[in-house]
C-alpha cells in the first residue's frame, strides 16, 4: 500500500507541474546582464535573447523597461529568463531557462552548442541553437491557464487610525523635535522629554512612546496626531510639533 501511495503522489506531482507550462505565461522579463557575464548585454546576448523570445510569440521586456500595468502590479505574471553555460572542451554550450516568480523552473531548453572560436560568434550561435528546442515546443499563450498568483509584496503602512472611530483630544502645548540617530525626541518648554519618535520607512510616520502609551505619530492635512489604544478603544491626540 505504501508503494501505491508513493506512486500516486508522484503522479499527482507530475500532473500539478505539467499544468504550469510556458503556455500559461504571456510575458518574459530579460535581465540587463546574465549571471554568466561580467557586463550588461555582453556580446549583445541579452538583446538577442529578447528578440528570439519575441520571435516565438512571447511579449518581452528588459527588467529596467517600463512594464505593462498588469505585470508592474504583479511580477508573477511574467517568467524570468536565465542562461546556463556548461564548460566543454573547444565548445560553447548554452541553455535557456525560464523561471517563475518563485524561482521554479518552468522551461529549460536543450543545450545549444557552438564550436566557433570568437566569443561573440560562439555565444550568438549557441544561443540560437538553444532556441531550436523552444521553437519545437510550439509555444502559444493560453489565457485560460494564465497565472493568477500574486507576488510577495512589501509590508504597507497601516491605514492612519484617524480614519477609524476614535476619541479625539488635543494637546495645546508646543513640543519641540530634537533629532537623533533613530528619529526624534519631543521636549516641552521645561525642557522635559515628553515622547520618543522612531523613524519608519514611511515619511512623516513614526513609532511613538510617551513612557505610558505606545502608538504612532503621523501627519495628516499638515497636522500631527499621536494615536494609541486604551482599554481597547482608539485614542487620537492632536499634537503641536515644531521640527
Amino acid at each position: 500500500m505504501k508503494i501505491i501511495a508513493l506512486l500516486l503522489a508522484m503522479v499527482f506531482a507530475v500532473v500539478a507541474r505539467s499544468q504550469n507550462t510556458i503556455n500559461n505565461y504571456k510575458y518574459v522579463l530579460v535581465p540587463e546582464r546574465f549571471d554568466i557575464f561580467k557586463q550588461d548585454d555582453q556580446y549583445g546576448i541579452n538583446t538577442l535573447t529578447k528578440e528570439l523570445l519575441e520571435s516565438v510569440g512571447f511579449k518581452c521586456f528588459m527588467t529596467n523597461d517600463i512594464l505593462p500595468a498588469d505585470v508592474a502590479s504583479n511580477k508573477c505574471k511574467a517568467l524570468r529568463a536565465e542562461l546556463v553555460a556548461k564548460k566543454k572542451f573547444l565548445a560553447t554550450d548554452l541553455s535557456l531557462v525560464l523561471k517563475d516568480c518563485q524561482g521554479q523552473i518552468i522551461y529549460k531548453s536543450e543545450e545549444g552548442i557552438s564550436r566557433e572560436k570568437e566569443w561573440n560568434t560562439a555565444y550568438t550561435e549557441a544561443l540560437k541553437n538553444a532556441f531550436v528546442s523552444l521553437r519545437d515546443a510550439h509555444y502559444r499563450y493560453d489565457s485560460t491557464g494564465a497565472i493568477q498568483a500574486t507576488q510577495p509584496t512589501e509590508s504597507t503602512a497601516p491605514v492612519p487610525a484617524a480614519a477609524m472611530p476614535a476619541t479625539i483630544t488635543e494637546n495645546k502645548d508646543v513640543l519641540y523635535a530634537q533629532p537623533n540617530a533613530i528619529g526624534y525626541q519631543l521636549i516641552d518648554t521645561s525642557p522635559k522629554k515628553v515622547m520618543t519618535l522612531l523613524k519608519t520607512s514611511i515619511p512623516n510616520y513614526f513609532i511613538a512612546d510617551n513612557g505610558v502609551e505606545k502608538g504612532v505619530v503621523f501627519s495628516k492635512n499638515d497636522e500631527w496626531y499621536f494615536e494609541y489604544y486604551k482599554d481597547d478603544k482608539l485614542v487620537s491626540l492632536k499634537l503641536r510639533i515644531k521640527f
